[in-house]
């Protein structure tokens, strides 16, 4: 039996990737950058709820749950605002806006694929993120975090819950990153 491995997500609109892009590139030149992967902007997008590999037979029923997620989840507005980390593993650019309703959205992600019959790991506390650049060993990210602190995108409506694939690099070519492919979306509150 096929699998896919999905995720829930909301993807941020062009103009405000373009504004991120703008922002990040400066961090390309800072002491230790050369020692991260960086995300490349195809992969920026605020993961909900991480599925692993779904069985393909589950696919028709994920559909259905995630399309009665997102028509009772209202439209939001959200902005990328500033950045944190998670350790000295990854480095990511925040939220602002309406997070009580990207939080509820992504806890109607992860029970529609319990729902549906996707094994999901241990809950915790959702913190809205989009991975800028990640590294395999523990890295002093601190001046990364300071310069992204002050960031503050535009404004947009979130409007869509999106089904991404991740398809993985094949092959071990060095610096190859996963592509990201929006297999569905459903519009928010219709």
């Amino acid at each position: 039996m096929s699998s896919q491995r999905l995720f829930a997500a909301v993807l941020p609109p062009e103009p405000a990737v373009d504004e991120l892009a703008a922002a990040v590139a400066p961090l390309h030149r800072m002491p230790g950058a050369v020692n991260l992967r960086w995300t490349a902007r195809a992969g920026w997008h605020y993961t909900l709820a991480f599925f692993g590999g779904v069985d393909e037979e589950l696919l028709p029923e994920l559909y259905l749950r995630l399309e009665r997620a997102a028509h009772r989840t209202r439209p939001f507005p959200l902005r990328i605002h500033g950045g944190g980390r998670f350790d000295g593993r990854a480095l990511w650019a925040g939220a602002a806006g309406d997070l009580d309703t990207l939080r509820l959205l992504a806890e109607r992600a992860r029970a529609a694929a319990r729902r549906t019959g996707v094994p999901m790991e241990e809950h915790r506390r959702y913190t809205p993120h989009l991975t800028l650049a990640r590294s395999r060993v523990q890295t002093d990210l601190t001046p990364f975090t300071a310069a992204l602190e002050g960031f503050e995108g535009r404004h947009w409506e979130a409007g869509e819950l999106g089904l991404v694939r991740s398809n993985l690099p094949e092959g071990g070519v060095p610096g190859q990153q996963p592509r990201y492919e929006l297999v569905r979306g459903w519009p928010l509150g219709r």
